[in-house]
């Protein structure tokens, strides 16, 4: 199981201040780190690191584009997670937090604020004492859609 790298998020508005945060971070902006980032900051959605190394054009081995997104999870300016079964997705800190919704039975996803799972947290938090977070999984279950097939 890969685990997220908690980090201060680092606002960084656009590729230049990427690139910028990059270097305070005492990393170097290597060819590859900088097509990775720039395919990041194109993206509105997140990606999973094959994915974004097909569209960073670098020609890497996937290897390399996982440890330089590993990098940037470290510095704050990537974060990831999982959706179902699937690859672990990749996106910048700027998109915002979100937390995920998942339909085991078609794969749907839907990103939603953090605010919008606080009851869910509240819930948590009085019946086991645990903090929730839905960051780095998603709540899965069935969406509307499949739900009524299932009903029906």
């Amino acid at each position: 199981m890969t685990v997220a790298h908690p980090a201060p998020p680092v606002e960084a508005a656009d590729l230049d201040a990427a690139l910028d945060a990059v270097r305070d971070a005492g990393l170097r902006v290597t060819a590859p780190r900088r097509l990775l980032l720039e395919s990041l900051w194109e993206a509105s959605e997140p990606l999973t690191a094959e994915r974004l190394n097909e569209l960073s054009g670098a020609g890497g081995d996937v290897a390399s584009v996982y440890r330089n997104l590993e990098t940037f999870e470290r510095a704050g300016l990537v974060r990831h997670f999982h959706l179902g079964h699937g690859p672990g997705l990749y996106a910048r800190i700027t998109l915002g937090p979100r937390e995920y919704l998942v339909c085991d039975a078609c794969g749907e996803h839907r990103a939603v604020e953090p605010s919008q799972l606080a009851g869910v947290r509240r819930l948590i938090r009085s019946e086991f004492g645990y903090e929730a977070s839905f960051t780095h999984f998603p709540i899965a279950g069935l969406c509307p859609r499949c739900a009524r097939r299932a009903t029906s």
